[in-house]
């Protein structure tokens, strides 16, 4: 399918009309200004600057650590490197979770201060009077339901979430519960491939899947894990588009080796 790319900005209205219309809507995350500029170029629909950062970027083996000015700080270079793309921002462990004034507070200053497009929270049914007050306040906000990193400590692993029929029936409340919110959609994370069919025919929201099949409005990966820039990490659902670790490796090893043997800089390449 062709990319629309006369469009100046994606909107989460568009985004809404690609569900009806059965369009399927790309995601990338995306954490700084030349990794934007690519992603834009290439045609993606939204970049989530997640807080995934605190992993690929920092190296944390959780996204918990990740703060709210740290968040700022990528969003705003990620808006920085797009025209055409929307950026949604996750909103980091500890900031929306308590009270009503909290999130509504965290979510305004991400909003003002990096000049992004939404939010995307964790969570359900626990947190809606907290969505509610950012939504009501104007911001854009889309869910997160199934396998949700910030709360790894409870679940103990980042296996497969809502394989038990307890778990799936409160997941499709919560789901349900987040579009009466006004979510304008909701990423579902490592869910059986089924139960995500069935979410996203229940709703009039799109649904973006990470691990969830092939069913939902569309697909979010961490652009460095598809980049293949992450080492020897490759879950299931998965798939490299590139193995840019040897390729950085292989170019950086040639760089040495032409540095030590006065090959670089060569006659050409001087003034």
């Amino acid at each position: 399918m062709s990319v629309n790319k006369e469009i100046k900005r994606i909107t989460t209205v568009q985004v809404q009309e690609m569900k009806h219309r059965h369009e399927k809507i790309a995601m990338l995350t995306g954490y700084d200004f030349t990794m934007a500029k690519a992603l834009d170029e290439g045609g993606i629909d939204i970049i989530l600057v997640g807080d995934s950062a605190a992993n690929v970027f920092a190296g944390y083996e959780t996204t918990l650590p990740i703060t709210l000015d740290q968040m700022i700080y990528h969003a705003a270079s990620v808006v920085r490197g797009t025209t055409r793309a929307m950026v949604v921002v996750d909103l980091p462990f500890g900031e929306y979770q308590g009270s009503i004034d909290q999130a509504y507070l965290s979510a305004v200053r991400v909003m003002k201060e990096s000049g992004a497009h939404a939010l995307k929270l964790e969570g359900g049914l626990e947190i809606i009077d907290n969505i509610k007050k950012i939504i009501n306040a104007g911001i854009p906000v889309c869910g997160h339901l199934g396998l949700t990193p910030q709360a790894i400590n409870k679940f103990g692993n980042f296996g497969v979430r809502a394989k038990d029929d307890n778990e799936a029936e409160k997941l499709k409340a919560d789901a349900l519960a987040l579009q009466e919110a006004g979510c304008f959609a909701i990423v579902l994370e490592k869910i059986p491939a089924a139960l995500a069919a069935e979410v996203t025919a229940s709703l009039a929201i799109p649904t973006i899947g990470i691990g969830a099949g092939n069913q939902c409005d569309g697909q979010v990966l961490v652009v460095n894990d598809m980049l293949g820039m992450t080492k020897g990490f490759k879950p299931k659902f998965l798939r490299q588009y590139a193995q840019l670790y040897q390729e950085i490796t292989g170019a950086v090893g040639q760089y040495v080796a032409d540095v030590k043997s006065v090959n670089y800089p060569n006659d050409n390449e001087q003034y």
